[in-house]
């Protein structure tokens, strides 16, 4: 799959193609729906298929400090739109200045004049150009002049954890928000990731028994409720059980909100440096404060042996 940051790096030959736009923030399963059927379309008229995205977030430059939390970053979301099949990514820096191209000219100046589109395929919520005045309707009155053809899909597949409405990235950010690990799944297709460096901690797990990793955070990242939760933490390629704990260490009157992975029944692991990922699966415990380290030790016991349980059942049903 090709990327490009900027209208500058579409290749000057670049011929027509079926384009898709949107944060695309998760690549949830309502997300699926749209970029495959972008990628569908585009095989039918033996044309690329590009999906359009931005950063930052475009939320961040029209309102300061309203970024919302991140399901997935932009590497991510490039991995998993290129399993969707999906030929090219185009990401536009988001500026203020990008922000006041009223839809018009934001037609004209990405989708015909550098994307060529040949057809242009949307969710029917799509808002596009100056304070989001542009809408599916307009889009599609312009592709009359301009010959694109627009296509909406609609949502109709539903998650049962948003309690009958669909898909959404606002819906997974809740769930995630929430600790509702499974229901977050529903919507994205997956358990929700988290990724970053292992960096040094107090160290506290390693002195219990426990070593855990403690993986600094990219800002903004879509962080579980605090607990203890079943998933997986993956490192230089393998995949491995764990048991995360998010949040304060409220057992040593810790400040700091952090996430760690217990490799389960892994000995000697290095993974200072390292860039990991860390899956949830599913919601353990909340967090607690014991009345001994006894007490501790044996609830650590307890969360290890759930999450082995939990994930081993997942894996073979998966």
């Amino acid at each position: 799959m090709q990327r490009w940051r900027g209208l500058e790096d579409i290749p000057q030959d670049w011929g027509r193609s079926v384009v898709t736009i949107g944060s695309y923030d998760g690549v949830h399963r309502g997300h699926q729906l749209i970029i495959g059927r972008a990628v569908a379309k585009a095989r039918a008229l033996g044309v690329p298929s590009v999906v359009v995205t931005f950063s930052p977030h475009p939320s961040e430059v029209v309102r300061p400090g309203s970024h919302p939390p991140i399901l997935a970053p932009y590497d991510r979301r490039a991995e998993l739109m290129a399993g969707l099949g999906v030929d090219a990514l185009l990401i536009l820096p988001f500026t203020a200045e990008f922000s006041q191209l009223s839809p018009a000219d934001f037609i004209v100046k990405v989708l015909v004049d550098k994307l060529h589109a040949r057809a242009v395929i949307e969710g029917p919520n799509f808002r596009f150009g100056h304070r989001a005045a542009g809408n599916v309707d307009f889009l599609r009155e312009l592709g009359a002049t301009y010959d694109y053809e627009v296509e909406v899909v609609d949502l109709v597949e539903r998650g049962a954890a948003g309690g009958g409405v669909p898909f959404s990235s606002t819906l997974a950010r809740r769930l995630v928000a929430e600790g509702d690990m499974e229901g977050a799944a529903e919507i994205l297709g997956r358990p929700h990731r988290v990724e970053g460096v292992v960096v040094r901690g107090a160290q506290r797990g390693r002195e219990l028994g426990f070593p855990t990793a403690n993986v600094e955070t990219a800002p903004h990242t879509a962080i579980p409720a605090d607990g203890v939760y079943a998933g997986w933490l993956t490192a230089g390629g393998e995949r491995m059980p764990a048991a995360i704990s998010v949040g304060t260490n409220l057992q040593f009157d810790a400040t700091e909100r952090t996430v760690e992975a217990y490799a389960i029944d892994r000995v000697g692991l290095d993974l200072y440096g390292l860039h990991v990922t860390v899956d949830f699966l599913a919601y353990v415990r909340g967090m607690a404060k014991f009345d001994s380290l006894d007490g501790l030790l044996q609830a650590i016991a307890d969360d290890v042996k759930r999450a082995r349980t939990l994930t081993e059942t997942y894996d073979a049903e998966h």
